[in-house]
């Protein structure tokens, strides 16, 4: 269920009504499966990566996050964001150092597909990026592997096409 007015789904659920003769509502029942929950994490943090806020989608995470991008170890130097993180606090800044080496794509996204399995979800999608040292446009596939604990992001595992990105933040071909 998403406000009148707009914004992040608020509740995600099943209502079963039962009518009367006159056709009314004579009882309702809501059941809210953990699955429905986690979809609505799950559109919230997408809708909040949209918005491109750094706090507001940290809010989302855990206090301690298993954090996994599908890069070596050692980080690539065009792509400083990439290091290990744990920390809500360094969730923030992961999204605040994508935000410093890139301006807003106006291209927009396409829909991505969300699987639902219990807590675990994952989101196929693209990156569609702009870079602001060198003026590329760049659209990389990715997918994401997030577990949701107490309505909060515990597990963020991102597996994305790494050599477009670098590519494109160095300027050149690797």
């Amino acid at each position: 269920m998403v406000p009148a007015a707009g914004g992040e789904p608020v509740w995600a659920g099943v209502v079963f009504a039962l009518l009367g003769e006159d056709g009314r509502i004579q009882r309702d029942y809501q059941f809210t499966g953990a699955e429905a929950a986690t979809r609505a994490v799950v559109t919230g943090f997408l809708a909040r990566l949209a918005e491109g806020k750094p706090e507001q989608i940290a809010e989302l995470f855990a206090e301690t996050v298993d954090w996994q991008l599908d890069w070596p170890a050692e980080g690539h130097p065009a792509v400083p964001w990439i290091k290990p993180r744990s920390t809500r606090g360094e969730v923030a800044d992961h999204f605040r150092a994508l935000n410093t080496f890139h301006v807003p794509d106006k291209r927009g996204g396409g829909v991505p597909r969300i699987l639902v399995d219990g807590p675990d979800v994952v989101v196929l999608g693209e990156i569609r990026q702009t870079v602001k040292a060198t003026g590329k446009a760049y659209i990389a596939r990715c997918a994401l592997h997030l577990t949701i604990d107490n309505g909060l992001i515990a597990r963020y595992h991102v597996y994305e096409d790494s050599l477009t990105v670098a590519q494109a933040l160095s300027g050149n071909d690797l």
